[in-house]
């Protein structure tokens, strides 16, 4: 049977009544009812047709039923599309098309109106979903779908250097050895511990919900349903000390507002347990000034869609050891090689490299991805001889603490979020008056990199930032769009009309 279902009904057993999922301070769910509701929801989804191994789309905000509706997925053995909910519909209608998924759960804040595509899209706050979600009277009654370790349960798309997102397939085995995983490498968890939800539960916080869920902790969804730092303090201290997962941008902002309100470790320690950070580089100051701020709170994860949460980790007593000879270096990297993989630098050719010396960074284990949905050419470029090739660009160091120096394919990670260039390129392409554009990142202390076009016009045209700014918005996701526009004469490029990228961010480094 779906092992992530049973975790599910293992806890409705062993702890039926005690409080599972809240919103806010309120209590949403025992585990009794969240079980019932899911199960329900799981036997209302066969009989309306859906068979096990079919897609099942969320694109919702944080929402205690994000958590309901997944076991529902779970149980039911369908494959849960997580969607990031800030992308445009129009890019959501893709991911539909390719998942070749027939019903969606949506918020209507993230999405308005009907996406095309679909054979039922349902509004989680609705009374449909009332009725889809209302408790059976006894959850162990409804057969939890036979699905193996190897079959996919998690569909997420992550984009790629062609400017279309492909479909990362993660099995039930893959989940489970994240989960297991977290109590090795992360954190101890007991079912008196607390996990909140203020990152994006399409992404890494949302599976976070498996290892709190195998200790039996309690959810927490923040009723703003997002990055609050007064809301987060507030609700550590209503529910005991949390747990969290959050990009570099997010760590900045809870030690900015507790410096700016007197917050020191105690204080911090009396409403956050840990803080789990990745997602994006953290710079070596901001962690500094973060342990300083708040205490020994933090770990840091480095992985990919393509091994969710699990390649290496920084532990907190390694982040906490300043008296370590080399701890700057430690500090600058991503940690080690966490328990179920294995971890190598290889050059262009998948050769194994030295210590010391830069190269690709390679993973192998039982966290990485079975393959990329529909795209076997891909699936073959990334996964060779059992090895992933994660494109990331690295050195390991005689202790086995691995720096990334690079990221391939000029990825740009801003607030945690992936952006690839080329995607919003081709939307600059569209805009009227626009004769060519490049994209690239550009260093910013709050968000980490922030998007910047080049743009040169067609002859007689004259584009504005204002006028770029409104197709890229009616075009594709907001936090995707530039955050400045330069219009250029031309773009430097090379013997092959080839754009350097390079040169594009020396001037933005010079100006």
């Amino acid at each position: 049977m779906s092992l992530l279902a049973h975790l599910l009904l293992k806890q409705s057993r062993l702890q039926p009544a005690r409080g599972a999922i809240f919103h806010g301070d309120a209590q949403h769910a025992s585990h009794a009812q969240w079980a019932a509701r899911s199960a329900g929801a799981a036997q209302r989804l066969r009989d309306a047709g859906l068979a096990p191994g079919e897609r099942v789309v969320l694109f919702m905000r944080n929402h205690p039923r994000y958590l309901e509706l997944l076991w529902a997925a779970w149980w039911a053995g369908l494959v849960v599309v997580p969607v990031n909910a800030k992308l445009h519909p129009r890019e959501v209608e893709w991911i539909i098309a390719d998942a070749q998924a027939r019903w969606a759960f949506v918020t209507p804040d993230v999405a308005p109106g009907p996406l095309a595509g679909l054979q039922r899209q349902v509004d989680a706050e609705s009374a449909e979903a009332d009725a889809l979600l209302a408790p059976v009277a006894d959850a162990a009654a409804v057969p939890i779908a036979e699905r193996g370790p190897d079959h996919t349960a998690w569909l997420f798309y992550t984009s790629g250097t062609t400017g279309r997102p492909k479909g990362v397939m993660i099995t039930q085995r893959n989940l489970m050895t994240m989960g297991l995983t977290y109590f090795a490498d992360v954190d101890a968890v007991s079912r008196d511990d607390a996990i909140v939800y203020a990152a994006p539960m399409s992404h890494g916080a949302g599976l976070y919900a498996i290892p709190h869920l195998v200790a039996g902790a309690r959810h927490v969804v923040p009723a703003s349903g997002g990055v609050d730092p007064a809301e987060l303090f507030a609700l550590g201290l209503a529910h005991g000390p949390l747990s969290t997962f959050a990009a570099p941008t997010i760590v900045k902002r809870l030690v900015d507002h507790a410096h700016q309100h007197g917050l020191g470790p105690a204080e911090a320690a009396r409403s956050f347990k840990t803080i789990v950070y990745g997602g994006a580089p953290m710079y070596v100051a901001d962690i500094q000034r973060a342990l300083a701020v708040m205490g020994p709170r933090f770990v840091q994860i480095y992985g990919q869609g393509e091994t969710p949460m699990v390649a290496t980790a920084l532990a907190r007593h390694h982040l906490a050891d300043a008296a370590h000879p080399r701890h700057l270096e430690r500090l600058g990297s991503v940690g080690v090689a966490q328990t179920p993989v294995r971890i190598r630098i290889a050059d262009g050719q998948g050769c194994e490299l030295p210590v010391g010396e830069v190269g690709e960074v390679l993973v192998r284990g039982d966290s990485v991805m079975a393959g990329y949905w529909r795209n076997p050419e891909a699936t073959a470029a990334a996964i060779r001889d059992g090895w992933l090739f994660t494109g990331d660009v690295g050195c390991l160091d005689a202790d086995g603490f691995l720096t990334l120096k690079d990221r391939s394919k000029d990825l740009i990670i801003s607030g945690g979020s992936n952006i690839y260039p080329r995607e919003v390129e081709e939307v600059l392409l569209t805009a009227p008056g626009v004769a060519e554009a490049a994209v690239v990142g550009a260093s910013d202390a709050e968000w980490g990199e922030v998007v910047v076009a080049f743009v040169v016009a067609q002859p007689g045209a004259t584009p504005t930032p204002e006028s770029l700014d409104a197709h890229c918005l009616a075009q594709m996701a907001r936090f995707k769009r530039p955050k400045r526009y330069l219009i250029v004469e031309a773009l430097p490029k090379n013997n092959y009309g080839k754009v350097l990228k390079t040169a594009l961010r020396e001037r933005l480094a010079g100006s």
